[in-house]
């Protein structure tokens, strides 16, 4: 190791002189570094130049095979005077991050200097975003800069479920080129669900059998068809699964990028495809009966076990994910076995069996030495003593965590899951529902304001979600991924004051090529439409912050702004989650607005919104009422809903009443429809 006897600060200024006006542009750079100069002048180069390191052993060959396989085609060399330099030092002032790095590029060529061999990598990525094809074939340009970079979180994720929809060995390792290209770091790799078993285990192989596969074209289908898996060899099998030479593969490539692989293992909740191979270990003792493992039964303990154990053989990762999240209780409240668990563990209810499983199957890790990480669910009943939550369920679990001293990693469904609409609905494949642009990922900060400073130490990073219900295909899943994972990448890597949306969303469209140009398959930015036109400008009207009397309390889940919301003169956007649309579960919707004297009025109207797949609908019948005294309502107009409970697509449906009148009170009635039930959400109701 390099003993350093000069002060970046002297390298740096020195590089400024020589190399001329230093200049103030924005870096085209993804993520965004720390500190940089630019500086006039350009360093040119061509195909095949050599570079020398320091580096030994097994980092000094995977080094040289990524710059030999790069674009630039660079090659060894052990002469000093090589015009690339990419140096292990001992350590580098102002930068306590093993992952960071200084990057000089000057007349006499390209210097890096980490302190390990991902700096050296991520100076590369670096590099190969800064440069610029020259006019001659295998001609390249490099910008005169000097960069000081290191991330801001030390976890810096994707996640994908390939158990909705199986994705191919391929199609995993090329995601993981794009995440080392934007200094992603973890892998989140959902590989069991109810809607399949992707992982072959060697003790168990009954279950990629059984249920790495089913006879139905995607998992829409599946849903709805019955749920039920089927063998490889039958004629309308879709599906697949991972060897565990696959596997071996994938982390192998993983590793070469600096990137960690963590498996999730589904448990208790989501466990349908286990239960139909073994049903022994549900709590009815039948297939397809059960979606949560019997906590009662050993034999359970002994199943996870034997699996997690060929988990770690295969995963080096400290973090194996255990999943944790949304395990109806119902199955163990009915359980004698369970129930019996209870009582001899002296355990309050259900939500502590949930977490005796969490706390028992931790205390398996830790023994193997490794860690627990789960969904924020994990936290009910009492969270284990080591364990990481992921919190995606907003940002409370992860404040919650941070607060009890626990680590966190910040998902919340708001900014990071990828499964939602980019754009507007209307102009867009079919997806889960939601409204997630590239630009509210970018603006997310995963540290809450309400943290202390020694709490926020416990945030260590953020992850986007990429849940594939509503993704059947490889190109579909790119289109959804890119480019708003570059967002979180920024995020991720760079300080919020070094963050800039205008300067980003250009680099955006630079990349966005980049990415097609290597056969991704991104959202075109330049395409946008935006949010819905209804919600960009407040609306004027004789309502406009009059108090709203509420027949029924609408749910603390959605309250948008609460009692104001509904005459507040804002309408909402293309998701119900955007906290404009107030929400009512199994409720009617039924309110009264005093507009405070006799008034005339000649328009009154509401919209609501339809979506099925998280069934939110239609009402089945408005009724609009106007009183003079609050006392005796006249109905003015009822209209029933035209839209069919069938229909798939994000739906918009305005209900109004227009004629003459002279009243204080206005009562806005939407009636739930029965025969489904689920929510319904209004945003603002508009008297003119």
């Amino acid at each position: 190791m390099k003993i350093r006897l000069i002060s970046l600060l002297t390298v740096l200024m020195a590089l400024a002189a020589g190399c001329g006006r230093v200049s103030t542009s924005p870096l085209a750079l993804i993520p965004q570094p720390q500190m940089y100069k630019v500086h006039s002048g350009m360093y040119t180069f061509s195909f095949g130049e050599q570079f020398t390191t320091n580096l030994k052993g097994t980092e000094r060959s995977d080094l040289a095979a990524v710059l030999g396989a790069s674009p630039f085609g660079l090659q060894m060399s052990e002469d000093e005077q090589a015009p690339f330099c990419f140096e292990l030092t001992d350590s580098i002032p102002g930068i306590a991050s093993a992952e960071g790095y200084t990057l000089a590029v000057g007349r006499d060529g390209v210097h890096v200097e980490a302190v390990t061999a991902t700096g050296l990598f991520y100076a590369f990525q670096s590099l190969l975003q800064l440069a610029e094809e020259g006019p001659k074939e295998g001609s390249w340009s490099l910008p005169y800069v000097d960069i000081s970079d290191y991330p801001r979180f030390d976890y810096r994720g994707l996640h994908l479920d390939v158990s909705r929809h199986f994705r191919s060995k391929e199609f995993v390792m090329k995601q993981l080129d794009a995440m080392a290209r934007y200094k992603l770091n973890r892998f989140h790799w959902h590989l069991t669900d109810g809607a399949g078993w992707r992982l072959e285990i060697k003790r168990y192989p009954q279950l990629t059998e059984q249920t790495a596969y089913r006879p139905y074209p995607n998992w829409k289908a599946w849903w709805r068809g019955g749920r039920k898996y089927c063998r490889r060899d039958e004629a309308s099998a879709e599906g697949g699964y991972y060897t565990q030479d696959d596997v071996r593969e994938i982390v192998e490539h993983a590793r070469k990028l600096h990137i960690t692989v963590i498996p999730e293992i589904e448990m208790p909740g989501h466990s349908e495809e286990v239960l139909a191979v073994f049903p022994q270990l549900s709590c009815s003792g039948k297939p397809y009966q059960n979606g949560e493992l019997c906590i009662g039964k050993e034999e359970t303990f002994t199943f996870l076990e034997n699996v997690l154990l060929e988990v770690m053989e295969l995963f080096p990762s400290e973090y194996i994910h255990i999943g944790g999240d949304e395990a109806a209780k119902s199955s163990w409240e009915k359980c004698p076995k369970c129930q019996n668990r209870i009582r001899k563990e002296g355990l309050k209810d259900e939500k502590e069996l949930q977490s005796y499983l969490i706390h028992r199957v931790e205390k398996f890790l830790n023994s193997h030495g490794r860690k627990l990480i789960g969904w924020d669910e994990i936290l009910e009943g009492g969270l284990a003593p080591s364990a990481t939550v992921m919190s995606w369920r907003g940002e409370q679990g992860g404040i919650t965590a941070a607060k009890a001293g626990h680590d966190v990693v910040m998902t919340p469904g708001e900014f990071c899951y990828l499964d939602a609409y980019q754009d507007a609905p209307v102009s867009q494949p079919e997806a889960i529902g939601g409204y997630l642009t590239l630009e509210k990922v970018y603006s997310y900060n995963p540290v809450p304001a309400e943290l202390g400073s020694e709490q926020r130490r416990f945030i260590k990073g953020v992850q986007a979600n990429v849940w594939t219900e509503y993704i059947p295909t490889a190109e579909h899943a790119e289109y959804m991924i890119y480019p708003r994972l570059l967002a979180l990448a920024e995020v991720a890597w760079t300080e919020p004051e070094r963050k800039d949306w205008t300067r980003f969303r250009k680099s955006v469209l630079k990349e966005t090529e980049w990415l097609q140009s290597q056969d991704y398959h991104p959202f075109d930015l330049k395409k946008e439409v935006g949010e819905r036109p209804e919600s960009l400008q407040p609306v004027e009207h004789l309502a406009l912050h009059c108090p709203v009397t509420y027949a029924q309390p609408f749910s603390s889940a959605y309250p948008a702004s609460g009692d104001s919301t509904l005459t507040d003169g804002w309408r909402g956007g293309w998701t119900y989650g955007d906290r404009r649309w107030q929400g009512f579960l199994c409720k009617d919707v039924d309110v009264t607005i005093d507009l405070g004297r006799l008034t005339d009025i000649r328009l009154v109207e509401a919209d609501f919104l339809q979506l099925r797949g998280p069934e939110v609908w239609l009402p089945k019948e408005v009724v609009i009422s106007l009183s003079e005294d609050g006392l005796r309502f006249d109905e003015v107009k009822r209209i029933a809903t035209d839209v069919p409970v069938t229909e798939e697509r994000l739906t918009f449906r305005n209900y109004r009443w227009e004629g003459n009148a002279k009243v204080r009170y206005v009562r806005f009635q939407g009636f739930m429809n029965r025969e489904v039930m689920g929510w319904l959400f209004t945003d603002e109701i508009v008297v003119k």
